[in-house]
């Protein structure tokens, strides 16, 4: 990792970099500040343990490690001033499928002797030095997920709507930044057959094999499965650190609680 030439100075949008699962071996070429939170994968630094959740320096020429999931699925690791990435479509997400984004601008993973541009911080503040508690999560423990019923809901049989809020779901082995498949009793629809519409983040569709997908940040952008509804987003970011096999919930929730949710979870890092 370098320094970059450009002046943009730190900020809450700045460009982290997402690592799942782990098996990931960075080295410094500066002096860092860098914090590591989300799914702890066994981070090391220069070999020694790191805590997460909280900003540590790191000296040029030291090893970050990432080795395999402890709890989560994955890990975000963040820089002070920003990873440098050329916004495509104005965003700097990464999506591999597509060709887009990422640090080189083609959605390119990260493989041996890549090099990750870092931006030029803004003076360290009185800021979070580390998460609070209350935003730390056990990702082991079985997940209620909330959902905001769409559309269709009324066109699952009762059975079927009884069934999908609580009976207990697994996360398939099926699953990608795309969506994530749920294992557990077949849903059944009754409607007729539908027209493909808009697909937004969460939105929990059900083909005819009665499995439903809930749909991440890589998911297309239409489709004419019928729908439960949509997870919230932070339903959908707790589905995305569930292992293969791990259990979760369904629980029907309404946009007021929903928003209310959200605007304490800001609120935790004063945002």
């Amino acid at each position: 990792m370098e320094l970059g030439q450009p002046t943009r100075r730190q900020c809450l949008g700045a460009a982290a970099l997402e690592i799942t699962f782990g098996g990931l071996t960075l080295v410094a070429e500066r002096d860092l500040v860098l914090a590591v939170a989300g799914a702890d994968l066994g981070a090391s630094l220069d070999g020694q343990p790191l805590p997460i959740w909280q900003r540590f320096p790191c000296g040029k020429g030291q090893r970050l490690s990432f080795a395999s999931p402890v709890n989560g699925l994955r890990a975000y690791l963040a820089v002070a001033g920003g990873f440098h990435a050329n916004a495509v479509l104005g965003s700097v997400a990464c999506v591999v499928r597509e060709g887009l984004g990422g640090f080189d601008g083609r959605g390119s993973k990260l493989a041996q002797g890549d090099r990750l541009t870092v931006m030029p911080a803004a003076p360290a503040g009185g800021g979070l030095r580390q998460a609070p508690a209350e935003a730390r999560i056990d990702y082991r423990v079985p997940a209620a997920l909330s959902l905001l019923p769409g559309a269709q809901i009324g066109e699952f049989t009762g059975r079927s709507l009884f069934r999908a809020f609580n009976a207990t779901w697994r996360v398939d082995d099926r699953a990608d930044r795309m969506g994530v498949r749920l294992t557990g009793p077949k849903l059944e629809f009754r409607g007729d057959s539908l027209i493909s519409e808009g697909i937004g983040l969460g939105a929990v569709q059900v083909p005819p094999d009665g499995q439903p997908i809930a749909l991440l940040n890589d998911r297309q952008t239409i489709g004419g499965y019928p729908r439960l509804g949509a997870l919230t987003p932070l339903a959908a970011s707790r589905l995305a650190q569930c292992l293969p096999g791990q259990a979760i919930r369904l629980a029907p929730d309404t946009p007021e609680r929903a928003l209310a949710a959200y605007r304490r979870f800001r609120a935790v890092f004063g945002a």
